[in-house]
């Protein structure tokens, strides 16, 4: 089995304020990519704040979902502004994988204090979910700027947040069962975001046909 990241530095080590004595004598194993290797914590999300991204992504947490880890992972992997968890305050930190370290996380205690925030930061909110009348996401045209809103497990999306969002956008199943769950439908929306709106990231290697 691989080890993942690195060992303590060489000496010399490098002068670079953004590096972190104790990760340079002890290693990083931490989940980061490598160009963060022996960053203090502090200089990767300063770094990550100068490109973050446009969208937002809001769960409702009424009930201790545990799909919020597995959310905030994924808004840090496509670099989402923040992540919103709107009703508890709780939170399994688990699935995030200790990505909630580089991620803004800010809470709201209702639907009305999350709609109030986006109204006051001129963003329109998205709901996400499988209901009569939805938008199909494979064809509909995210915002730039905007709150993509996900559900608790199991109901959904409340009352309130159907009602807040300036549309409600569906995920296309094919298979039997009634729905994914709020971890996988918040990637698949994230990543529609992403093929719409952002560029590759550095590095990458563009092959095959292009998307129309």
């Amino acid at each position: 089995m691989d080890v993942v990241g690195v060992g303590p530095h060489p000496e010399p080590w490098p002068d670079d304020p953004r590096l972190d004595p104790e990760l340079l004598a002890g290693g990083d194993r931490r989940n980061v990519v490598d160009r963060y290797r022996y960053w203090r914590r502090d200089a990767v999300i300063a770094d990550l704040d100068t490109r973050r991204h446009s969208f937002h992504v809001a769960i409702e947490n009424w009930e201790h979902d545990f799909n919020i880890g597995s959310v905030v992972r994924t808004a840090n992997a496509f670099q989402a502004a923040e992540v919103h968890i709107v009703g508890k305050r709780r939170w399994n930190r688990r699935g995030a994988m200790v990505t909630d370290r580089y991620q803004h996380v800010r809470h709201h205690d209702d639907v009305d204090a999350l709609v109030q925030w986006a109204s006051h930061a001129d963003l329109p909110l998205v709901g996400i979910d499988n209901l009569p009348g939805s938008v199909p996401l494979e064809t509909y045209r995210l915002p730039r700027a905007c709150v993509l809103v996900f559900g608790q497990e199991g109901p959904g999306l409340s009352e309130a947040a159907r009602a807040a969002s300036v549309d409600t956008v569906s995920i296309a199943q094919y298979g039997s069962t009634r729905s994914i769950n709020a971890g996988a439908a918040a990637a698949i929306a994230m990543h529609a975001w992403i093929r719409q709106h952002a560029e590759l990231p550095p590095g990458a290697v563009a092959s095959g046909s292009p998307v129309p």
